[in-house]
């Protein structure tokens, strides 16, 4: 038997508070009264928007088909044919959300297009590394798409049919995507970065009928020509019926594939394919640590209500507001990005490093496109307080009204420096979720205050809560994330797993019937969430539990340490080894001096018990192709697994530096 880490129960005042007039006219301030009056919602707790979102969950969580019906009629879904019921059958897995239902995503997201008095607005706002925003406008934009659906209609793409993307975060990708989903056909994409084997370990298993390329990608000041991992990629994928080329660094196109230009060059209004709600839209990839990485199918209309709940209502977007979120087509935030224009938002794309030609980067991109939510990474944040950025001063960031961070816990030094140096009254939204749902489980609640290193609330329709090992219900401790009732959003399969065992073994083995996250979170009595980490990587000393992102948090602020990662490993005499890897900052030595300082960082500020028993130097930390910390196939290594059995050689950003983990492990044994 197991136990979570433990937690301090203290009780800290809230970093930043709305005021009075943005609790008024947020989004979900008007649904809950809207909800209140129209479905039977518990009417809001007047001047206290604390118990007002507490009684607004609480319901979304209990009348689950009252509240998605409710959403759905919020946020004006076209329901090409009416839906029998909300939902029919709420088991996990295999839920079945409107049935009957027939609707279209790219419909919903080109709406604002035929809105006169928007159609020339920008839809998109495409940024390169010179950081001189192009528009694309909502008339544009839809153009484009009649136009390559019809071409894809020529190519005899028909729904059910996988349409992938090698592309960069341009706007030629989303009207790709969009063009796909208008026809009923399955999206997939993959960065440029990723070499030629973690694309075909992904595509395929899906088979695509087409394949969008581009000739190279500019990054860092450099470019990266693609030709020939894209004749590769021809080579390898039997099923291709088409390969349109997309000239970003001006090299003509290969034999045989067609031009983007020629095939988006008509007038031609884009025609919607009636689809089933659970009607596949795309495809998104886990980091496959192992194995082949999971090929997850979410649905047409899963994915429309998460995100229109998700957007409008947490992230509070809408017309006249700018949403910039840095990410690349290989990582679920480019999804959900794009779905910024279901909402009527503009949508800023940026191809490029996020710290070209200095780390202030991102910043100053939110300066020239007038973002309104700024995303990044809880990585980016903390690069820039340690490089000293003070963006506040340095940039015009007045209309930057919300800054979130996804991909790894943000750090309490992250919140205060966002509160310092960009803006003291400044939201801050940490958020938590995965790929596996394409959304968040908790996060940004514009009506709520914000405390320092936690997520603001359990998002709406979203059953969170923390369950010890038993499969009770805790508050104020940690336990294993659970979602303990259906999201629209969740797979409705994964590709090639016929029996959905795979589905199954992923989420429900631990509880089943309910979906097991693999996180250590704690919900608090105060109903703020915070995240410790992956479980299956949780540090355990003489019993008691820490999450990784704890010990990462406390060294990470000492200077001389860029990055690190440890790993407790259970050892066959019924030992355990837990050792520190560290990437130094550069000019910085592993003397004694510095191994002295990390120990008493983590002896005073985390337990004595999560001392590492070894700091040990390493070139660089591996990670995942969208950039988590690898800790389960590392700790693997440790144990004496094989390369080549503890980790899918195609998700790892650099595969070499696995060979120092591997060869540790052997001088241990010897």
């Amino acid at each position: 038997m197991t136990t979570a880490p433990q937690q301090s129960a203290d009780r800290p005042e809230p970093l930043w508070r709305p005021g009075e007039d943005r609790i008024a006219r947020a989004q979900v301030t008007l649904f809950h009264a809207w909800a209140a009056r129209e479905h039977g919602a518990p009417a809001p707790v007047a001047g206290d928007p604390v118990a007002s979102y507490a009684a607004l969950h609480r319901w979304s969580v209990d009348e689950l088909e009252r509240f998605w019906q409710a959403v759905a009629e919020w946020c004006d879904v076209r329901f090409s044919t009416p839906y029998e019921r909300v939902l029919a059958d709420r088991g996990m897995p295999g839920a079945v959300w409107f049935p009957g239902a027939t609707l279209n995503y790219a419909e919903h997201a080109l709406r604002t297009a035929e809105d006169p008095a928007r159609a020339d607005e920008p839809a998109l706002l495409h940024v390169d590394e010179t950081h001189e925003p192009q528009a694309v406008t909502w008339a544009e934009l839809r153009r484009q798409v009649g136009s390559l659906a019809a071409a894809l209609r020529r190519l005899g793409v028909r729904p059910g049919d996988r349409v992938s993307g090698y592309l960069p975060n341009v706007p030629h990708a989303v009207v790709a995507l969009l063009a796909t989903a208008a026809v009923g056909g399955v999206w997939t994409s993959c960065a440029p970065d990723f070499g030629a084997r973690s694309v075909l370990d992904r595509f395929q298993q899906v088979e695509p009928v087409v394949l969008f390329t581009v000739d190279g990608y500019h990054y860092g000041g450099k470019r990266h020509e693609r030709t020939d991992v894209v004749a590769e990629l021809r080579a390898e994928l039997p099923t291709l019926r088409a390969v349109v080329h997309i000239p970003l660094l001006g090299t003509a196109a290969p034999e045989g594939a067609l031009e983007w230009d020629e095939i988006t060059a008509a007038d031609t209004e884009p025609v919607f394919e009636r689809l089933p709600f659970d009607h596949p839209l795309w495809v998104l990839y886990s980091s496959g640590t192992t194995g082949l990485p999971k090929a997850i199918v979410q649905s047409q209309g899963g994915i429309l209500l998460e995100h229109l709940k998700q957007l409008a209502l947490h992230c509070d977007l809408g017309p006249g507001d700018r949403f910039f979120w840095y990410t690349s087509t290989g990582w679920m935030m480019w999804n959900f990005l794009v779905s910024g224009l279901l909402t009527g938002t503009t949508v800023v794309l940026y191809d490029g490093s996020p710290g070209h030609p200095d780390t202030a980067a991102q910043w100053r991109i939110a300066e020239r496109t007038g973002t309104t939510l700024f995303g990044t990474s809880a990585a980016y944040v903390m690069a820039c307080r340690k490089a000293g950025i003070r963006p506040g001063h340095d940039f015009d960031l007045s209309r930057v009204a919300c800054v979130a961070t996804t991909g790894s816990p943000l750090p309490p030094d992250g919140f205060r420096w966002i509160h310092d140096e960009v803006s003291p009254d400044m939201w801050i939204a940490s958020v938590s979720g995965g790929t596996d749902v394409c959304s968040c489980f908790a996060g940004a609640v514009p009506t709520l205050p914000v405390y320092v290193g936690e997520l603001q609330a359990p998002c709406l329709g979203t059953d969170l809560q923390a369950w010890d090992p038993k499969g009770r219900p805790v508050v104020d401790e940690v336990g294993e994330l659970v979602v303990t009732a259906p999201l629209p959003s969740m797979p409705v399969r994964f590709w090639n797993d016929p029996d959905g065992s795979r589905y199954r073994d992923s989420y429900f083995e631990m509880f089943p019937g309910v979906w097991r996250h693999g996180d250590w979170i704690t919900l608090t009595s105060r109903g703020t969430v915070v995240i410790h980490g992956r479980s299956d990587s949780t540090l355990n000393r003489q019993g008691v539990r820490m999450g990784s992102a704890d010990i990462y948090e406390a060294v990470e602020r000492l200077p001389e340490i860029r990055e690190s990662l440890v790993i407790g490993v259970e050892l066959p005499d019924g030992g355990y080894w837990m050792p520190l890897f560290v990437h130094l900052a550069p000019g910085a030595q592993l003397d004694d001096a510095l191994l002295d300082r990390i120990k008493r960082t983590i002896r005073e500020q985390l337990s004595p018990r999560h001392v590492p028993d070894e700091v040990i130097q390493v070139p660089a930390v591996p990670h995942t192709l969208t950039g988590k910390r690898i800790e389960v196939p590392v700790k693997r290594l440790l144990q004496g697994t094989p390369l080549e059995k503890a980790v899918n050689p195609g998700s790892v950003d650099n595969v070499g530096l696995l060979d120092f983990y591997e060869q540790l492990a052997r001088e241990r044994r010897g």
